[in-house]
Protein backbone atom coordinates (compact mmCIF):
# COMPACT_ATOMS: atom_id res chain seq x y z
CA UNK A 1 0.00 0.00 0.00
CA UNK A 2 1.66 3.28 -1.30
CA UNK A 3 1.91 5.93 1.93
CA UNK A 4 2.28 9.69 1.73
CA UNK A 5 2.92 12.27 4.28
CA UNK A 6 -0.36 14.37 6.00
CA UNK A 7 -0.80 16.67 8.36
CA UNK A 8 -2.45 15.52 11.13
CA UNK A 9 -4.69 16.41 14.40
CA UNK A 10 -6.97 13.62 16.10
CA UNK A 11 -8.57 16.10 18.46
CA UNK A 12 -9.08 20.64 18.64
CA UNK A 13 -7.08 22.10 20.40
CA UNK A 14 -3.47 24.40 19.48
CA UNK A 15 -0.58 23.67 16.64
CA UNK A 16 1.32 21.66 18.37
CA UNK A 17 -1.47 19.12 18.09
CA UNK A 18 -0.97 18.84 14.67
CA UNK A 19 1.35 15.76 13.10
CA UNK A 20 3.01 15.03 9.89
CA UNK A 21 2.42 11.48 9.81
CA UNK A 22 2.84 8.49 7.02
CA UNK A 23 -0.75 7.40 6.12
CA UNK A 24 -2.28 5.17 3.40
CA UNK A 25 -2.23 7.67 -0.04
CA UNK A 26 -6.24 7.74 -1.38
CA UNK A 27 -7.19 6.28 -4.24
CA UNK A 28 -9.46 7.76 -6.34
CA UNK A 29 -13.22 6.78 -6.48
CA UNK A 30 -15.10 6.13 -10.33
CA UNK A 31 -16.07 10.03 -9.94
CA UNK A 32 -13.10 11.49 -8.42
CA UNK A 33 -9.92 13.65 -9.44
CA UNK A 34 -6.37 12.25 -7.59
CA UNK A 35 -4.46 15.41 -7.20
CA UNK A 36 -0.77 16.12 -6.17
CA UNK A 37 -1.01 19.40 -3.97
CA UNK A 38 2.04 21.47 -4.74
CA UNK A 39 0.92 24.24 -2.40
CA UNK A 40 -1.77 25.03 0.22
CA UNK A 41 -2.39 28.24 2.34
CA UNK A 42 -2.71 28.34 6.28
CA UNK A 43 -6.16 30.58 6.77
CA UNK A 44 -8.48 31.86 9.20
CA UNK A 45 -10.75 29.23 8.21
CA UNK A 46 -8.04 26.50 8.85
CA UNK A 47 -7.29 28.23 12.29
CA UNK A 48 -10.86 27.60 13.29
CA UNK A 49 -11.17 24.02 11.64
CA UNK A 50 -7.99 23.26 14.06
CA UNK A 51 -9.12 24.71 17.08
CA UNK A 52 -12.84 24.34 17.08
CA UNK A 53 -13.18 28.40 17.75
CA UNK A 54 -15.72 29.96 17.73
CA UNK A 55 -17.72 26.80 19.24
CA UNK A 56 -20.08 26.83 16.65
CA UNK A 57 -17.47 25.40 14.59
CA UNK A 58 -18.03 21.63 16.45
CA UNK A 59 -21.46 22.16 14.92
CA UNK A 60 -20.05 21.16 11.57
CA UNK A 61 -16.88 19.56 12.44
CA UNK A 62 -17.78 17.25 14.81
CA UNK A 63 -19.12 18.13 18.36
CA UNK A 64 -16.43 16.01 20.27
CA UNK A 65 -13.69 15.70 17.99
CA UNK A 66 -13.13 16.19 14.60
CA UNK A 67 -14.49 14.08 11.88
CA UNK A 68 -11.93 14.84 9.29
CA UNK A 69 -8.50 14.26 10.89
CA UNK A 70 -6.42 15.76 7.57
CA UNK A 71 -6.09 19.60 7.96
CA UNK A 72 -6.75 21.29 5.14
CA UNK A 73 -9.72 23.96 3.20
CA UNK A 74 -7.78 24.73 -0.16
CA UNK A 75 -5.21 23.67 -2.66
CA UNK A 76 -3.55 24.14 -6.42
CA UNK A 77 -1.91 20.86 -7.63
CA UNK A 78 -1.79 18.86 -10.28
CA UNK A 79 -4.15 15.86 -11.68
CA UNK A 80 -2.41 12.31 -11.14
CA UNK A 81 -5.45 10.12 -11.96
CA UNK A 82 -8.76 10.27 -12.57
CA UNK A 83 -11.62 7.88 -11.85
CA UNK A 84 -13.25 5.55 -14.38
CA UNK A 85 -16.31 7.95 -15.07
CA UNK A 86 -14.37 11.12 -15.24
CA UNK A 87 -14.45 12.68 -18.69
CA UNK A 88 -13.89 16.51 -18.39
CA UNK A 89 -10.75 16.34 -17.05
CA UNK A 90 -6.50 14.70 -17.94
CA UNK A 91 -3.82 13.75 -15.97
CA UNK A 92 -0.91 16.49 -15.40
CA UNK A 93 -4.01 19.18 -15.72
CA UNK A 94 -3.52 22.02 -13.22
CA UNK A 95 -6.17 22.49 -10.96
CA UNK A 96 -7.24 24.62 -7.70
CA UNK A 97 -10.22 24.14 -5.55
CA UNK A 98 -11.69 25.05 -2.04
CA UNK A 99 -14.23 24.14 0.71
CA UNK A 100 -14.07 25.75 3.72
CA UNK A 101 -15.49 22.51 6.44
CA UNK A 102 -12.42 20.82 5.01
CA UNK A 103 -10.86 19.32 2.04
CA UNK A 104 -7.50 17.52 3.82
CA UNK A 105 -5.82 18.87 1.66
CA UNK A 106 -2.49 19.64 3.47
CA UNK A 107 -1.07 16.65 2.38
CA UNK A 108 0.72 15.37 -0.32
CA UNK A 109 -2.51 13.79 -2.40
CA UNK A 110 -6.09 14.32 -2.05
CA UNK A 111 -9.10 12.47 -3.98
CA UNK A 112 -11.75 14.55 -4.91
CA UNK A 113 -15.15 15.19 -6.22
CA UNK A 114 -15.13 17.51 -9.48
CA UNK A 115 -18.54 19.04 -8.43
CA UNK A 116 -17.63 22.61 -8.96
CA UNK A 117 -15.38 23.12 -6.46
CA UNK A 118 -12.34 22.50 -8.84
CA UNK A 119 -11.28 24.48 -11.50
CA UNK A 120 -8.32 24.50 -13.70
CA UNK A 121 -6.01 26.92 -12.85
CA UNK A 122 -5.02 30.17 -15.32
CA UNK A 123 -2.08 30.10 -17.12
CA UNK A 124 -1.22 33.24 -16.15
CA UNK A 125 -1.23 32.24 -12.20
CA UNK A 126 1.54 30.04 -10.65
CA UNK A 127 0.54 27.29 -8.00
CA UNK A 128 1.64 29.23 -4.62
CA UNK A 129 -1.00 32.34 -6.16
CA UNK A 130 -3.92 30.16 -7.03
CA UNK A 131 -3.42 28.49 -3.33
CA UNK A 132 -3.86 32.04 -1.93
CA UNK A 133 -6.18 32.91 -4.21
CA UNK A 134 -9.31 30.79 -2.90
CA UNK A 135 -10.35 31.29 0.92
CA UNK A 136 -9.99 35.75 1.45
CA UNK A 137 -12.13 35.69 -1.80
CA UNK A 138 -14.73 33.19 -1.25
CA UNK A 139 -15.76 35.18 2.19
CA UNK A 140 -14.97 38.94 0.06
CA UNK A 141 -17.35 37.59 -2.28
CA UNK A 142 -20.42 37.83 0.15
CA UNK A 143 -19.50 41.71 1.34
CA UNK A 144 -19.60 43.12 -2.02
CA UNK A 145 -22.59 41.03 -3.59
CA UNK A 146 -24.89 40.84 -0.19
CA UNK A 147 -25.42 44.57 -0.99
CA UNK A 148 -26.08 46.95 -3.91
CA UNK A 149 -22.90 49.05 -4.60
CA UNK A 150 -23.10 52.35 -6.47
CA UNK A 151 -21.28 54.48 -7.96
CA UNK A 152 -20.04 57.64 -6.19
CA UNK A 153 -20.51 55.75 -2.70
CA UNK A 154 -17.95 56.20 0.10
CA UNK A 155 -16.72 52.68 1.53
CA UNK A 156 -14.77 51.79 4.50
CA UNK A 157 -12.85 48.19 4.92
CA UNK A 158 -11.37 47.87 8.13
CA UNK A 159 -8.45 44.90 7.86
CA UNK A 160 -7.52 45.50 4.65
CA UNK A 161 -4.37 43.70 4.63
CA UNK A 162 -5.75 39.95 6.21
CA UNK A 163 -6.46 37.29 3.55
CA UNK A 164 -10.44 38.76 3.06
CA UNK A 165 -9.71 42.42 3.41
CA UNK A 166 -6.75 42.23 0.64
CA UNK A 167 -8.88 40.58 -1.81
CA UNK A 168 -12.63 42.53 -1.10
CA UNK A 169 -10.35 45.57 -1.23
CA UNK A 170 -9.41 44.31 -4.71
CA UNK A 171 -12.97 43.37 -5.52
CA UNK A 172 -14.54 46.85 -4.61
CA UNK A 173 -12.04 48.85 -6.68
CA UNK A 174 -13.93 47.56 -9.86
CA UNK A 175 -16.77 49.73 -8.82
CA UNK A 176 -16.26 54.12 -9.04
CA UNK A 177 -15.99 54.30 -5.52
CA UNK A 178 -14.16 55.92 -3.02
CA UNK A 179 -12.61 53.39 -0.53
CA UNK A 180 -11.08 54.00 2.63
CA UNK A 181 -9.27 51.13 3.64
CA UNK A 182 -7.29 50.34 7.91
CA UNK A 183 -3.66 49.17 7.97
CA UNK A 184 -0.51 49.01 10.06
CA UNK A 185 2.23 51.83 9.00
CA UNK A 186 4.52 48.53 7.17
CA UNK A 187 1.40 48.03 4.51
CA UNK A 188 0.60 51.32 3.89
CA UNK A 189 2.08 51.15 0.20
CA UNK A 190 0.82 47.80 -0.36
CA UNK A 191 -2.67 48.86 0.46
CA UNK A 192 -2.40 51.85 -1.79
CA UNK A 193 -1.13 49.86 -4.10
CA UNK A 194 -4.32 47.33 -4.19
CA UNK A 195 -6.54 50.64 -4.85
CA UNK A 196 -7.21 52.40 -1.43
CA UNK A 197 -7.90 55.97 -1.95
CA UNK A 198 -7.22 57.09 1.38
CA UNK A 199 -5.39 55.07 4.21
CA UNK A 200 -6.00 55.11 8.04
CA UNK A 201 -2.94 54.07 10.08
CA UNK A 202 -4.73 51.44 13.30
CA UNK A 203 -1.49 51.95 15.02
CA UNK A 204 -2.25 55.38 15.01
CA UNK A 205 -5.56 56.44 14.95
CA UNK A 206 -8.95 54.55 15.99
CA UNK A 207 -10.98 54.55 12.70
CA UNK A 208 -14.11 55.02 14.51
CA UNK A 209 -13.36 58.12 15.93
CA UNK A 210 -13.09 60.01 12.38
CA UNK A 211 -16.07 62.51 11.31
CA UNK A 212 -16.34 60.77 7.88
CA UNK A 213 -19.77 58.86 6.85
CA UNK A 214 -19.78 56.31 4.70
CA UNK A 215 -22.12 53.94 3.05
CA UNK A 216 -20.75 50.75 3.56
CA UNK A 217 -18.35 49.43 6.42
CA UNK A 218 -16.82 46.33 5.78
CA UNK A 219 -15.53 44.98 8.98
CA UNK A 220 -12.68 42.25 7.19
CA UNK A 221 -11.39 41.69 10.21
CA UNK A 222 -14.32 41.54 12.51
CA UNK A 223 -12.15 43.83 15.59
CA UNK A 224 -14.59 46.24 15.97
CA UNK A 225 -18.67 46.24 16.27
CA UNK A 226 -22.00 47.77 14.90
CA UNK A 227 -22.38 50.08 17.62
CA UNK A 228 -18.62 51.35 17.00
CA UNK A 229 -19.49 51.79 13.56
CA UNK A 230 -23.33 53.11 13.37
CA UNK A 231 -22.15 56.66 14.07
CA UNK A 232 -20.00 56.21 11.22
CA UNK A 233 -22.44 55.05 8.22
CA UNK A 234 -24.89 57.62 6.31
CA UNK A 235 -28.67 57.18 6.09
CA UNK A 236 -29.34 53.55 5.22
CA UNK A 237 -25.46 52.46 5.44
CA UNK A 238 -24.40 49.32 6.56
CA UNK A 239 -22.65 47.13 8.71
CA UNK A 240 -20.91 43.90 7.63
CA UNK A 241 -18.64 41.51 9.90
CA UNK A 242 -16.09 38.82 8.62
CA UNK A 243 -17.05 37.36 12.29
CA UNK A 244 -20.40 36.75 14.66
CA UNK A 245 -19.14 39.55 16.77
CA UNK A 246 -19.18 39.58 20.48
CA UNK A 247 -21.85 37.13 21.85
CA UNK A 248 -22.97 36.56 18.42
CA UNK A 249 -24.72 39.97 18.29
CA UNK A 250 -24.26 40.36 14.46
CA UNK A 251 -26.45 37.67 13.85
CA UNK A 252 -29.33 39.36 16.11
CA UNK A 253 -28.41 42.54 14.84
CA UNK A 254 -29.12 41.40 11.28
CA UNK A 255 -32.62 40.52 12.35
CA UNK A 256 -33.43 43.69 14.67
CA UNK A 257 -32.01 46.40 12.29
CA UNK A 258 -33.56 44.85 8.88
CA UNK A 259 -35.76 47.74 8.43
CA UNK A 260 -34.27 50.34 10.65
CA UNK A 261 -32.14 53.47 8.16
CA UNK A 262 -28.47 51.35 9.36
CA UNK A 263 -28.02 48.15 9.48
CA UNK A 264 -26.42 45.35 9.86
CA UNK A 265 -26.04 42.35 7.22
CA UNK A 266 -24.35 39.09 8.25
CA UNK A 267 -22.40 38.25 5.34
CA UNK A 268 -23.43 34.33 5.09
CA UNK A 269 -20.92 33.01 2.11
CA UNK A 270 -21.87 32.01 -0.98
CA UNK A 271 -21.52 28.10 -2.03
CA UNK A 272 -18.26 27.56 -3.57
CA UNK A 273 -19.81 26.74 -7.13
CA UNK A 274 -20.79 30.52 -7.51
CA UNK A 275 -17.73 31.87 -6.14
CA UNK A 276 -15.08 29.96 -7.56
CA UNK A 277 -15.56 30.84 -11.53
CA UNK A 278 -15.64 34.43 -10.13
CA UNK A 279 -12.50 34.41 -8.65
CA UNK A 280 -10.80 32.23 -11.47
CA UNK A 281 -12.41 35.46 -13.88
CA UNK A 282 -10.43 37.68 -11.79
CA UNK A 283 -7.39 35.88 -11.68
CA UNK A 284 -7.07 35.10 -15.64
CA UNK A 285 -8.32 38.51 -16.11
CA UNK A 286 -5.25 40.16 -13.90
CA UNK A 287 -7.97 41.95 -11.94
CA UNK A 288 -7.18 39.98 -8.11
CA UNK A 289 -3.25 39.24 -7.51
CA UNK A 290 -3.45 37.59 -4.13
CA UNK A 291 -1.02 38.38 -1.68
CA UNK A 292 1.35 36.34 -0.03
CA UNK A 293 3.21 37.24 3.37
CA UNK A 294 5.53 34.21 3.24
CA UNK A 295 5.66 30.53 2.66
CA UNK A 296 6.72 27.91 4.84
CA UNK A 297 8.10 24.10 3.89
CA UNK A 298 5.17 21.14 4.94
CA UNK A 299 7.57 20.18 7.78
CA UNK A 300 7.00 23.52 9.37
CA UNK A 301 3.58 23.87 8.97
CA UNK A 302 2.66 23.73 12.96
CA UNK A 303 4.69 27.41 12.78
CA UNK A 304 2.66 28.49 10.07
CA UNK A 305 -0.45 28.02 12.31
CA UNK A 306 0.98 29.67 15.02
CA UNK A 307 1.84 33.27 13.12
CA UNK A 308 -1.89 32.93 11.30
CA UNK A 309 -3.14 32.52 15.27
CA UNK A 310 -1.25 35.29 16.53
CA UNK A 311 -3.39 37.70 13.65
CA UNK A 312 -0.52 39.41 11.91
CA UNK A 313 -0.61 37.57 8.47
CA UNK A 314 -0.30 39.77 5.48
CA UNK A 315 -2.82 38.25 2.74
CA UNK A 316 -2.31 34.42 2.65
CA UNK A 317 0.34 32.42 3.99
CA UNK A 318 1.73 29.62 2.12
CA UNK A 319 2.68 25.66 2.66
CA UNK A 320 4.71 24.53 0.04
CA UNK A 321 4.31 20.25 -0.65
CA UNK A 322 6.54 19.99 -4.00
CA UNK A 323 9.18 21.93 -5.10
CA UNK A 324 7.57 25.08 -6.66
CA UNK A 325 11.30 26.65 -7.93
Amino acid sequence: MQKMKAAVRKTYGPPRKIKIEEIEKPVPGDDELLIRVYATSVNRTDCANLTAKPFIMRFVLGFLKPRKKILGTDFAGQVEAIGKNIEAWSVNDRVFGFLDTGLESQAEFLAIKPDGSVLPIPENIDYKQAAASLEGAHYAYAFVHKVDIQAGQRILINGATGGIGSALLQLVRQYDVEITATCNTKNKDLIQSLGAHRIIDYTKEDFTTGSKKYDYIFDAVGKSTFGKCKPLLKKHGVYISSELGPFAQNIFFAVFTSFSNRKVIFAVPYSIQKTLPYIHDLLKRGKYVPVIDREYPFEDISKAYEYVIAGKKTGSVIIKLQNLE
